[in-house]
């Protein structure tokens, strides 16, 4: 019976988390503007936007798609180790690598998501997916606002940048 109502009270949290995104705040009409753009503009991932540009993924993630994106916001990159964030801007392919493994191939909803219990990204690792109560994680970030339309893909914010097991 708990599967049955993991993916209710997930799509609850969906509509109230919807309704306080900073995203869904400054008016996108869905779908009209890339994942890029719609980050940009909702003010709290500038450290996301700034890591895509070091990385050369602006391009990559403003292409066609589509993609779902675990945005990580500017508070998850500020719970990194002192210094983590610094040495990563200034080795390309470690980063890469990490925000790769934030992006999955295809537009996946919360509907979906919740239905999962890993999902490959892009960086050709896993993400553990589990639901636990009312909260859904990715690995051990928890997903604070979901299905954020994009015109190439959808963007589910969480609340710490994922780090990819070593290879």
């Amino acid at each position: 019976m708990k599967t049955r109502i993991a993916p209710i009270l997930f799509g609850l949290l969906a509509v109230v988390f919807l309704a306080q995104s900073p995203l869904q705040a400054h008016g996108h009409e869905k779908g009209k503007k890339d994942i890029v753009t719609v980050a940009v503009e909702a003010g709290n991932f500038t450290t996301l936007a700034k890591a895509l540009t070091a990385a050369g993924l602006v391009d990559a993630l403003k292409g066609k798609g589509p993609f779902t994106v675990f945005a990580p916001t500017d508070e998850a990159f500020a719970k990194l180790p002192k210094g983590t964030l610094e040495s990563l801007l200034k080795d390309k392919e470690a980063l890469k690598n990490i925000l790769l493994y934030h992006v999955v191939s295809g537009s996946v909803s919360s509907a979906e998501v919740v239905k999962l219990k890993s999902a490959e990204t892009l960086s050709g690792q896993s993400v553990k997916i589990s639901v636990k109560g009312d909260k859904v994680m990715i690995d051990k970030s928890s997903v604070t606002a979901v299905d954020i339309a994009t015109s190439n893909g959808v963007i589910h914010v969480i609340d710490q940048v994922l780090i990819p097991a070593a290879k």
